[in-house]
């Protein structure tokens, strides 16, 4: 770098004309390179500005309408065969939510439970088949290849589910005795209901800023979002604590396999098949989020990389679609909705960064510079809104400071990584699934 500098002053030394020709051409490009940058910064500040109108609308309705409650009567009688799937790899935390469906007060001879154990460690699948050795309500069930991630192993469960509807965890969710009976009543007095999901909560919401964080950013789609679905009687899948008919699931070919995020995946075909999905605010299931930074940027990068890629997917067949109405094309958007204001925040910081880096040299207004800055935030904060919102309906408000530092420091590390994700996604890179650090020994984690 020393070298080029030295050559470049060399230039200007020998030849003063062409120190005046950069003075007087290399400003007129630099103010043409400032002028569109500092205009695309503006018209990216407005599209972020009715990103804030939307989730502050939003969490207005939901605060403000009065909750219709949606649960349903549960009729023994009428109670329908249940398969609880548990997909799980080197997860012995599965253990834990096996444990947990055996005592829900459903009838026994009317539900079973199979573990999908696509582990590689023999000691763990040692201690899952010893587990179901144990209790006859459960059943193991494996796989020659581990290909798809859990929906590949979804459609493995399903080749040997008899339930009619199919209720799925993630290894460390922890139902509730009733939840069951609540979850499934819904298909015994509907018909036309396909899917079933109920609301997240966690075990491990303030044991740090990182699941402060994490369990705040779901909170945000299950209090703001999810809500706001309710009140117009639509859904969305969530992956874990969700029940589904299986003959719709077979109708529409099962799962896709690969899919990083398969139940928004799974929501957009439902949709797009005018399928009926509904969300019940009042039976919620408990589960751990990440606890370190680095799991918390590889899980929102995953979930970044699949609804993007299912949006891709399905928005053509979703929009087109003369069947659907056009209340129905916009619900079926919100699940996706999210993931526009990291794009607009990554926007803002180049467009931003460019502009001001290619402005006339001059001292810093420091007091213009700090107020235009709050300002700007102020008018993109439409998510930190729905934030709070969401705290309060949680009855955690008390967490609003923390959540506030956790946003602006590894919040933003995440939205580097959901943008990244984001990108892999339109440029068709590949993604893996990765595995997350959970609670190992499930006997102390009961």
């Amino acid at each position: 770098m020393s070298s080029f500098i030295e050559i470049i002053n060399g230039l200007f030394a020998q030849d003063p004309a062409i120190l005046k020709t950069y003075l007087a051409y290399g400003r007129i490009v630099l103010d043409y390179v400032h002028t569109f940058f500092d205009k695309a910064f503006y018209v990216f500040l407005f599209i972020a500005m009715g990103f804030t109108v939307v989730y502050v609308l939003m969490s207005l309705i939901v605060i403000s309408k009065k909750r219709v409650s949606n649960e349903y009567e549960f009729v023994p009688e009428k109670a329908p065969f249940v398969t609880v799937q548990i997909p799980t790899k080197n997860e012995i935390i599965a253990l834990r939510c096996a444990k947990k469906a055996i005592n829900f007060d459903y009838p026994k001879n009317k539900y079973e439970i199979i573990i999908g154990d696509d582990s590689t460690d023999p000691l763990i699948s040692a201690e899952i088949d010893e587990f179901a050795k144990e209790n006859p309500l459960v059943k193991v069930v494996r796989r020659e290849d581990n290909i798809g991630f859990k929906p590949g192993n979804l459609n493995n469960i399903l080749k040997h589910s008899k339930g009619d509807i199919l209720v799925i965890f993630d290894s460390d969710f922890t139902p509730e005795k009733d939840f069951l009976k609540r979850i499934v009543a819904p298909f015994i007095n509907d018909s036309s209901i396909s899917a079933v999901q109920a609301k997240w909560n966690f075990n491990n919401f303030n044991q740090n800023l990182v699941t402060i964080l994490a369990s705040t950013i779901v909170h945000v789609f299950h209090h703001v979002v999810l809500n706001f679905m309710h009140l117009f009687k639509a859904g969305s899948l969530c992956g874990s604590a969700e029940a589904i008919r299986k003959k719709d699931l077979l109708e529409l070919g099962g799962w896709e396999s690969g899919s990083l995020t398969e139940d928004i995946e799974y929501s957009l075909r439902l949709y797009k098949s005018n399928k009926k999905i509904i969300y019940l605010p009042d039976l919620q299931c408990y589960s751990d989020v990440p606890h370190i930074p680095s799991d918390l940027y590889k899980q929102q990068m995953r979930w970044a990389y699949g609804v993007v890629t299912a949006y891709k997917k399905h928005f053509k067949g979703l929009i087109f679609n003369k069947a659907s109405s056009v209340k129905k094309k916009l619900l079926s958007m919100c699940a996706g909705f999210g993931y526009l204001m990291p794009i607009l925040i990554f926007a803002l910081f180049i467009t931003g960064t460019i502009s001001f880096v290619t402005d006339k040299p001059g001292p810093i207004d420091l007091p213009k510079f700090f107020t235009e800055m709050i300002r700007n935030v102020l008018l993109t904060s439409g998510l930190l809104i729905a934030t709070f919102v969401a705290l309060y309906k949680e009855k955690q408000i008390k967490y609003a400071f923390k959540t506030l530092i956790a946003s602006f420091s590894i919040g933003l590390v995440t939205t580097y990584y959901v943008n990244k994700g984001i990108c892999k996604s339109i440029f068709k890179k590949p993604m893996q699934w990765y595995l997350l650090n959970k609670d190992v020994n499930y006997k102390q984690a009961q």
